[in-house]
């Protein structure tokens, strides 16, 4: 049979996306509230983002969970290209609020009570990425109402989603896995069977000569998190990931480490555009609603701001920023390191 092509509204079944904004206001009983449109367009097209950023996340999950990952080869690219769309898609996502707060809390009045007990808490997908992410459901600000605000069958689905290794798990594996700190070639002379790497008891010296007055406490904290032997149940990064992952935002300007400091650089914007859109639209929910609880029984603008201050995912990775010290300071690293940094043979 010969093809008969593709139609446009066919092929994005406009039909059914057109068709879609069914107003409360609109039912029987209410009055026509304007803006209702508005808010219901706005609100879909934050889903159909959110399924892209899934869709992207998902196959960056899939790229990490294989067992190698080279550092130069086409998959880290791809990673690195993919979730520097997510941070795009993300910054449209905050600037949709520029366009939501053309509405005024007058307008919104016109409709609000009509969505009890319907709120945008109630998003799974914005859920499902956080648990993509690595935000596990013990860790939300609020948990208890967290759970009691989902249908049951949601809360199985972000259970299940869960139980498999998020983002920043799947880093932290490929983190532990650079081989620069393994093999002897790299460091001649040095007795490779200590607990520690003596390149970081050199770092520990270094850094300690670097701080200024008032900074010592940094110390300590460096000792703590980053010359450990095991990882703390809380943290996210074991001490060998957070070793790899400074080794690679200190030596950033060779070639090899570019793509890895890369990867680190775009998991901390995706942290940063998460907090700026909940600072935005904490503030837009202050302006609209004042200190009225939300729709769905939440304290509101109070809500909001325990999740922005405690839903950081990849924090641990801006705390290494604590222990950078200067270019002219770094330890000179072996001839043999050096090549293989700089994709020499």
């Amino acid at each position: 049979m010969a093809n008969e092509g593709v139609y446009y509204s066919d092929y994005l079944q406009l039909d059914k996306i057109l068709s879609a904004q069914q107003l409360e206001s609109d039912k029987e009983g209410h009055q026509h509230a304007h803006d209702e449109m508005l808010f219901i367009v706005i609100h879909q097209s934050y889903e159909l983002w959110f399924k892209q950023v899934l869709y992207e996340v998902g196959s960056v999950i899939d790229i990490l969970s294989q067992p190698n990952i080279q550092d130069n080869s086409p998959d880290l690219f791809i990673a690195n290209h993919r979730l520097k769309r997510v941070v795009t898609i993300m910054q449209v996502l905050i600037d949709k609020i520029n366009i939501l707060e053309t509405m005024t809390p007058l307008d919104f009045l016109d409709f609000r009570n009509m969505l009890r007990p319907a709120s945008g808490f109630q998003s799974i997908q914005f859920k499902l990425l956080e648990a993509y992410l690595g935000l596990k459901m013990d860790h939300r600000f609020g948990k208890e109402y967290y759970v009691s605000q989902l249908k049951p069958a949601d809360v199985e689905i972000i259970k299940k989603a869960e139980d498999k290794k998020p983002l920043i798990a799947l880093v932290n594996d490929w983190l532990e896995r650079m081989p620069f700190f393994d093999k002897k070639e790299f460091w001649p002379g040095v007795d490779m069977n200590e607990p520690v790497h003596p390149f970081w008891k050199t770092y520990d010296s270094i850094y300690s000569e670097s701080l200024v007055q008032g900074e010592k406490f940094n110390l300590s904290r460096f000792e703590e998190i980053m010359l450990a032997a095991e990882k703390k149940p809380e943290w996210s990064l074991s001490p060998k990931a957070r070793r790899s992952a400074l080794f690679i935002m200190m030596y950033r300007d060779y070639p090899l480490l570019q793509l890895p400091f890369q990867l680190i650089t775009v998991l901390l914007e995706i942290d940063e555009h998460l907090a700026t859109w909940r600072y935005r639209h904490m503030n837009m929910v202050h302006r609209m609603i004042g200190s009225r609880t939300g729709t769905g029984g939440s304290t509101g603008k109070q809500y909001l701001k325990g999740a922005l201050d405690s839903h950081y995912i990849f924090g641990e990775f801006a705390e290494l920023t604590s222990f950078m010290i200067e270019r002219h300071r770094l330890p000179v690293l072996s001839s043999a390191l050096r090549m293989r940094l700089g994709f020499e043979s």
